[in-house]
This record gives structure tokens, sequence and C-alpha cells, in this order.
């Protein structure tokens, strides 16, 4: 049973252009992970092929939610753009938004935690400054590799 993430889980990555972005969306669908689009703004309407994958960039999350259906988002963005990507994804309702990021002044992140409370903790934060969350030979949304885990009881966040 995964709690946070599953094999129907359906994974959009903010930063997805950007070089760790894409180096770990590669990693991701490698891994099985559902993921049907990227966030960047001011890249709308592009695509990023990754491997023989071809994924939709939008401009902002509640207009790639609404074309895909997203219910995760992997913040994937410089640390003084963090805030502000997470603060999006919350105003969009995502489910779960996993923040890899590192670098975030925790200001920012304490800004972030409050904005969700406030927002009646519709998103689930996990991070920032984490290596993901994985279901093993499910679904991977971060960095954790997929082939140090096996499939199990145990997921790791």
């Amino acid at each position: 049973m995964a709690i946070f993430l599953t094999e129907n889980s359906r994974v959009i990555v903010q930063g997805m252009t950007g070089t760790e972005g894409r180096k770990h969306t590669a990693r991701m669908l490698a891994a099985g992970t559902n993921v049907v689009g990227g966030v960047t703004p001011g890249r709308g309407g592009q695509t990023v092929e990754i491997g023989q994958t071809t994924l939709p960039v939008y401009d902002d999350v509640g207009k790639a939610m609404a074309d895909t259906g997203a219910d995760t988002s992997v913040v994937f963005v410089p640390p003084k753009f963090a805030k502000d990507a997470v603060i999006e994804a919350i105003d969009a309702q995502i489910g779960l938004a996993v923040v890899i990021t590192e670098g975030i002044p925790v200001h920012d992140s304490a800004y972030f935690w409050a904005h969700a409370v406030a927002k009646g903790n519709r998103t689930r934060i996990i991070g920032p400054n984490c290596p993901g969350v994985i279901s093993p030979g499910k679904s991977n949304a971060g960095i954790i590799p997929a082939d140090i885990t096996g499939a199990g009881k145990i997921g790791l966040v």
C-alpha cells in the first residue's frame, strides 16, 4: 500500500526544462513514474523530449493540472524562485508537492508551509531539500535512485 505516491500518480515537474529537472525527469520516467508534463513560466506550449517520451510544458501549475490531471508536483527550481513555485502549486490545490530544491531560506519555507495551512492543508508538502518520495516498483518523485530500492512493505520519504 502506497501512502503518498502510487503507480496511478500523475506527476508534473516544476523546472523540468532546467538541467537538474530534465536529468531527474529522465530518471523518474525510467523508474516507471507517470510524468505527464512540466511547468516553466514563459515556456508554455513547448515540449521536451526525454528518451522516447515527449512531454508538454506549461506556464503554470493550474493549467498543467487542468490539461493532464496531475496530482503531484516535483519542484526543481532555483532557491530564489522556489517559494513562488510552491505557492503556485498550493494555490492550484495540487495534492502533493515534493520540494527537492536545497538552499531555500527558512523564512520562505515557513511562509509556503503557513500558506498551505491557511488554504486548508489541501497540499501535502515534502521537503524542501529532500530526495523525494518513492514507492518502489510503482513510482518515484524526486532524486532517489530507483535501483537501490525494491518492492515491499516500505516506502521512502
